[in-house]
């Protein structure tokens, strides 16, 4: 894919151009969105708005990465609408999973003699990170998102942030410490070799 080519044809007013670029990007674009947001409608929202927003100020694209400029649009997106949420919703001690079950139901308790399957867990597992990350402010929760869960570099991080990289640094430094205490919650879900870990630790 020949990025620059296809900004320039969107700059001349090729909407098939920019739709390419959407088309390459959306993934990442809803995955980010929804790390940050935590819930799908948002994320879907926040990931349609951001690339809207993007067709319009592509003039303002200057060159440089632009991964990292999309994103700081779509998390600028995200950003300013966690912050008009009059209040952030509570978030539970025990987060809700896909069927509905808690870490305090009985089914978590009672010993039933069967193996979880695979995908089961690292779906349960995937639920308390998103919680973990849904606990962060949102400054933090960006920046961890950017950089743990998208592999972007620090400098491209900062780029996509709007911030420096010594900020990247120690943000993303207090992001994961906070991540990984609310993670000694749900210990059991945890990688045999995180656990070992977590107990020297202690």
């Amino acid at each position: 894919m020949d990025e620059g080519a296809l900004i320039q044809d969107a700059l001349d007013g090729d909407l098939n151009a920019f739709n390419v670029l959407v088309l390459h990007y959306q993934d990442m674009a809803y995955n980010v969105a929804y790390r940050i947001m935590g819930e799908p409608d948002a994320a879907d929202d926040a990931a349609q708005e951001g690339f809207i927003s993007a067709y319009q100020k592509l003039h303002q694209y200057r060159g440089g990465s632009f991964k990292a400029w999309l994103l700081r649009i779509i998390t600028n997106h995200c950003y300013d609408e966690l912050r008009r949420r009059q209040r952030q919703p509570a978030v539970p001690l025990t987060p809700h999973l896909p069927d509905g079950e808690t870490l305090e139901d009985p089914y978590w308790i009672e010993d039933q003699g069967v193996t979880p399957e695979e995908h089961s867990e690292q779906a349960e597992l995937q639920a308390a990170i998103q919680h973990c990350i849904n606990a962060l402010d949102p400054k933090f929760r960006i920046i961890l998102v950017l950089v743990d869960v998208e592999g972007l570099d620090y400098q491209t991080a900062a780029e996509a942030a709007g911030t420096k990289m010594g900020t990247v640094k120690s943000r993303l430094a207090r992001a994961r410490e906070r991540v990984q205490d609310c993670l000694q919650l749900f210990w059991e879900l945890l990688p045999e070799p995180f656990r070992h870990n977590t107990e020297e630790m202690k």
